[in-house]
């Protein structure tokens, strides 16, 4: 139980109106939560009277505590640390503050002398380790002895899934779906029920939820937020007029009303007001050259020209790659068989909740593959959005119908690491996972392609060493190609020949733009991932000078909390200098070098 950050209403006797307590500032009111810290002390003017938390509240309020044994250690520890102690209450007055209102503790050991003591007739969800053997059988031993067998899950696809798979087995097993969801299953004796959480079952990552739907609900205005996060100064692109600036929001009579509008700043200084209400026809300039855009003038025809040129090059484009992907879309591939029970276990034992995006594109990938036409779908997501869990669903269900599968990468350390996030993503599955790079050793080459050849391997990650002429696949039935972009023309050349007739699933989080207008035409297939993850925090980027306390308080933070740090340099002969300076400033960093010029062992 956490108090920290509450504010209260009280009276003192210097001052007969409401004072706010803003406990962030009185650290007399100390939190009763360990983690909480408070930097700064700031009193607020004619503040004379020092008040506990206790003190504060009415004598009926009552103290919830998890581990009042923990909580007082810790104020203790706080009170030792800081010498001026009219500022932080102690240990002593806090336990005897707290005698004086009503306490709960929950747990299995008390700290203050307990009146009533309710114990509950309950055991906890056994593990199953994702075991669905063991899991049937709990399930029919329970119900044996009379017990329900709930189980609770917050996504209604878990529930199918989990019924297909016990629906698969000899034995007759049923359960009782609810759609809510507990943080951890339980067993209650007495009532007779087993409440059980998909998330345990299989292993699944569960997060608290601490938003409401309203909160969710606010996310849907877009527009105005983009709008109050322009700046005076800023480029913008308006549908009929072309490239202006922002130059603020102004407010003017219109019709005999006070209205708010956009103000735009063409070149010569002319002036277009947009009413509020037409901003979708506004959005902010975006282009990856540094150099800033040429103003168009107002009363031309240059912005309509520029549109029609870019119209007639779309068109242009649009009949080159419809002859290119028509040609594809009649060559028959190979159609996979529906979801087996091996493809509902490895995407139940998910350990993160799928975002609605990953479900859709996961769906239309399937859908794809189990058609009679050869798969040519692009993943489009930001990093760390789920796009390599969809590769690996789709890589599974080829395995599953004896195919062989190709993930093309191009660096040699994302190779190694898809390496090691499919071999632990598919360790419980019959499913052979190598990978080829020039950091590998040219015995273990020899001996990876004779076993590809002979079709022992099922999943082969690399980089363009795939597209050399002695990778040899007995049947491959899917390309998987991450960040497409990066290969070259010639690389790409050689895709066309590898993929003439096998699905291939493209990943990228900046696609370049032809193959992003591929799919915006309908030649390849699109799949946006637009859905963060849940509680995924925001990637921060600074532009800063080269200052040697901001990457020393940086990488210490990282340390602090087991993260790991890349330091990127721009040149290879000045890394020993920089690594000579970082273990200067971090003497406990654990540091090592790398880079392209560096022999591929070494490396």
């Amino acid at each position: 139980m956490s108090m920290f950050g509450l504010g209260i209403l009280h009276k003192t006797e210097q001052n007969s109106k409401a004072q706010y307590c803003n406990f962030d500032r009185d650290l007399r009111c100390l939190p009763l939560s360990p983690k909480s810290a408070v930097k700064e002390i700031v009193l607020p003017e004619n503040f004379e009277e020092m008040l506990s938390l206790a003190e504060k509240l009415s004598k009926d309020f009552v103290f919830g505590f998890i581990d009042a044994a923990y909580t007082q250690d810790i104020i203790k520890q706080i009170s030792n640390e800081n010498a001026d102690t009219s500022l932080f209450i102690n240990q002593e007055d806090f336990d005897a503050q707290c005698k004086e209102h009503k306490c709960i503790e929950w747990g299995v050991r008390n700290y203050f002398s307990s009146k009533k003591t309710i114990n509950f007739n309950q055991g906890v969800q056994g593990v199953f380790h994702k075991n669905f053997d063991l899991v049937a059988n709990n399930f029919k031993e329970y119900q044996s002895q009379g017990y329900e067998v709930l189980v609770l899950s917050d996504n209604a696809k878990q529930i199918d899934r989990l019924k297909e798979i016990l629906a698969d087995r000899p034995e007759h097993i049923s359960f009782t779906p609810v759609i809510n969801i507990v943080h951890e299953g339980f067993i209650d004796h007495d009532l007779k029920i087993c409440v059980y959480t998909d998330h345990q079952i299989f292993e699944r990552y569960h997060k608290y939820s601490l938003k409401s739907n309203k909160t969710r609900a606010g996310k849907v205005v877009m527009s105005l937020k983009e709008l109050t996060q322009l700046q005076v100064g800023d480029y913008v692109v308006h549908v009929d007029h072309g490239i202006g600036k922002f130059g603020g929001l102004i407010r003017t009579e219109i019709n005999g009303k006070m209205q708010e509008v956009v103000k735009l700043l063409f070149r010569n200084n002319d002036i277009v007001f947009v009413n509020i209400h037409s901003l979708h026809r506004i959005s902010k300039y975006k282009s990856k050259d540094g150099e800033p855009p040429t103003l168009n003038k107002l009363g031309t025809a240059s912005w309509s020209n520029l549109k029609e040129k870019a119209k007639k090059k779309v068109k242009d484009i649009a009949r080159e790659l419809i002859a290119l992907y028509a040609k594809r879309k009649a060559e028959k591939g190979f159609s996979y068989s529906k979801d087996s029970y091996l493809q509902q276990e490895l995407e139940s034992s998910f350990i993160y909740e799928d975002t609605p995006d990953q479900q859709k594109a996961t769906v239309m990938v399937k859908k794809d593959m189990e058609s009679s036409k050869p798969m040519d779908r692009l993943i489009c997501g930001d990093v760390g959005f789920g796009k390599t869990e969809i590769a690996m669903r789709a890589a599974f269900k080829a395995v599953t119908d004896s195919k062989q599968v190709a993930v093309l990468v191009p660096t040699t350390v994302l190779a190694f690491q898809h390496f090691k996030s499919f071999s632990r993503r598919l360790k419980r599955f019959p499913c052979r996972i190598e990978y080829l790079s020039r950091a590998r050793k040219s015995s273990d080459v020899k001996k990876i392609l004779e076993e590809l050849a002979e079709g022992r391997i099922d999943i082969l990650i690399g980089t363009h060493k795939l597209l050399s002429k002695e990778v040899k696949f007995k049947d491959l039935g899917l390309l998987i190609i991450d960040e497409e972009q990066k290969f070259g023309v010639s690389a790409k050349e050689k895709l066309k020949a590898v993929k003439a007739n096998v699905d291939t699933l493209t990943l990228t989080a900046t696609p370049i733009p032809r193959t992003l207008q591929f799919s915006l035409m309908g030649a390849r297939d699109l799949s946006v991932i637009n859905t963060p993850p849940p509680n995924r925090y925001p990637v921060q980027t600074e532009l800063i000078g080269f200052d040697d306390d901001t990457i020393k308080d940086a990488i210490e933070y990282e340390i602090s909390r087991g993260g790991q740090i890349f330091f990127v340099n721009n040149r290879v002969g000045n890394l020993p200098e920089l690594e000579d300076k970082i273990r200067r400033l971090v003497p406990k960093a654990r540091i090592c070098v790398g880079h392209g010029q560096m022999d591929s062992e070494k490396l």
